[in-house]
């Protein structure tokens, strides 16, 4: 999850932070992420974490309702899943936009599930 420092006070987001802090990995300064590659010197806080812990994963569930929900000055921003360190899922919130990078395995599941609207890439 990102928050860009741009838009709005870091602070407001502590209880919010302290909340998931035992499945933090790691919080780098970035200009780039999944989803959104900023202009040049431009940087946001991109937090990583592992949400296998089911404390992380309620308090996702629970703190909004929607992805697109996930925008500053709410909310940390483009909420992205990483499977083995490559991304599962990307959005950028603000864009209303969200990838998917399934398994093959993955696609039928994916397409079933009710209010996707998608567009299926073939690797090349």
């Amino acid at each position: 999850m990102v928050f860009r420092k741009d838009m709005g006070s870091l602070k407001s987001f502590d209880k919010f932070l302290n909340k998931i802090d035992s499945a933090l990995v790691t919080m780098k300064e970035e200009s780039e992420w999944a989803s959104t590659i900023l202009d040049e010197g431009q940087t946001a806080k991109v937090y990583y974490y592992h949400t296998k812990d089911e404390n992380v994963k309620r308090i996702i569930k629970e703190t909004v309702n929607s992805l697109y929900d996930w925008e500053m000055p709410n909310h940390p921003e483009d909420l992205s899943f990483f499977i083995n360190g490559e991304v599962w899922l990307a959005t950028s919130s603000h864009e209303r936009e969200c990838y998917i990078f399934p398994k093959k395995w993955e696609v039928g599941e994916i397409m079933n599930i009710n209010g996707i609207d998608a567009t299926i890439e073939e690797d090349e």
